[in-house]
């Protein structure tokens, strides 16, 4: 009766995803003999793929979330954990938190390396580039369209600012769901206020890294120091397969990933072509960025404004109309390249350019899932990963704080849009999709 759950090209007895979360309890769970001694809530189900097409179902839940996700990275977060958590069931709390953790310690935009590795979960490499295409296409295509028209859009009109207060709502419903499921405890919920204090304190995206680095190393010193005089663990089965599985292609996707990068540094120093430069200075910025699609605008205003490529006025003007669209702000980069122009169509380059941002991002996710997956198997690495969760929550919290609420909270009639959102979310059962046009709609009038 026991299954295995197929995790692109790793294979994991459901068994092995259901250690304690808590570093802090003194005894570790057993192999269960019978499926049914496992907790629904803590495992993830053999997933339901479509073996003829991986591709399609992502990318069409995916296509749903970069229609309807507005509001920035962190507010993705709560789209996606709406959507594939509380709707689906596609991944469990836990298990979608460890997915966030992994991808806030890798460089790139945060919220597409979670979207691709759902899809990677649900569907391998198919399913993967299903979700990233599915999330990315809408804004990208809107991004390349703006650019062919320049219509800049005023961050001041009231549906763009009940977009804002729509996804305060996802958030702080986010964060309340994540909360209760990954901090049960006094020490926990202590742990996730310290995080989002002092990230919110240092206010700066390497205080995320360290929050999150901090959290997993106390957690499984504290698990270690209580483990010491208990019982352990009966080992694995010998039928249980060989954790180490996939990991000689993820060293395969790493190399990759530096090949990359040496290229396109060789070729630029060694080459006047616009097309090797703008893919050497948008694959860096992608490979070198933490903290998603705000930080890494400074970068690109130094990659293309900087270099004579741009102008500041074209530059904010595409900035100020990505504020305003669902997706991933990083398909700032397809207006960009669009904008540059080098010899060859607009939206060619817009596309080259876009690719490039993300495609060592996405490298470094299939290279580090393994290992992640690797690591996830040893009760003290399930240590450690508890105290990254609870540092996800207080993350998540601090993003909450600002600057969800403070840039969708100016006063007391978005005060209370804000909470009548929240409340419609959270008790009313309002699906995500209704509430953005609601509020989007409602802003228009009464903002």
């Amino acid at each position: 009766m026991r299954d295995n759950f197929r995790h692109g090209p790793i294979t994991i007895p459901l068994y092995c995803l259901n250690y304690p979360l808590s570093p802090f309890q003194c005894d570790l769970v057993k192999p269960p003999e019978k499926e049914l001694g496992i907790s629904d809530a803590s495992m993830i189900r053999p997933l339901k793929q479509d073996r003829k097409n991986p591709f399609l179902e992502p990318f069409l839940v995916f296509l749903k979330l970069g229609m309807t996700s507005f509001g920035g990275p962190i507010a993705h977060l709560g789209y996606f954990h709406k959507e594939i958590v509380s709707n689906r069931k596609w991944l469990s709390e836990k298990d979608y938190a460890d997915i966030v953790a992994l991808c806030q310690f890798l460089p790139g935009p945060a919220s597409s390396q979670v979207g691709f590795a759902i899809g990677h979960i649900r569907g391998g490499i198919p399913g993967a580039f299903g979700a990233w295409a599915g999330f990315t296409l809408p804004s990208t295509l809107i991004m390349l369209g703006f650019a062919s028209g320049m219509a800049y859009l005023d961050a001041g009109h009231g549906w763009i600012r009940g977009l804002k207060i729509a996804a305060l709502a996802v958030v702080a419903h986010a964060v309340w769901t994540m909360a209760r499921k990954l901090c049960p405890g006094a020490v926990h919920l202590t742990g996730a206020l310290i995080s989002a204090t002092i990230v919110l304190l240092a206010g700066t995206a390497l205080s995320q890294v360290m929050v999150i680095a901090v959290a997993m190393l106390l957690s499984w010193a504290a698990y270690k120091a209580i483990s010491k005089n208990s019982t352990p663990a009966n080992p694995l089965p010998a039928d249980a397969p060989d954790p180490t599985n996939g990991t000689r292609a993820s060293w395969l996707w790493l190399a990759l990933f530096a090949v990359g990068m040496g290229a396109f540094m060789l070729l630029d120093a060694t080459s006047s072509s616009r097309w090797i430069s703008m893919g050497n200075e948008f694959y860096r910025t992608g490979s070198l960025v933490f903290g998603g699609g705000h930080v890494v605008l400074p970068l690109l205003e130094t990659a293309t404004v900087g270099r004579g490529w741009l102008d500041q006025d074209t530059f904010l003007a595409g900035y100020g109309a990505a504020q305003a669209l669902p997706g991933p702000l990083f398909t700032f980069a397809a207006y960009l390249g669009s904008m540059v122009q080098p010899n060859g169509p607009g939206w060619l380059a817009g596309l080259f350019c876009l690719l490039a941002i993300l495609t060592p991002s996405f490298l470094l996710v299939l290279g580090a899932m393994p290992h992640w997956q690797k690591l996830r198997l040893r009760p003290d690495a399930q240590a450690a990963l508890t105290g990254a969760n609870v540092a996800v929550v207080g993350i998540l919290l601090a993003a909450l704080i600002h600057p969800v609420f403070s840039s969708a909270v100016s006063d007391v009639k978005t005060l209370i849009f804000a909470s009548a959102a929240y409340v419609l979310l959270q008790f009313g059962k309002c699906p995500a999709i209704v509430l953005v046009g609601m509020c989007a709609g409602a802003g228009g009038f009464l903002l």
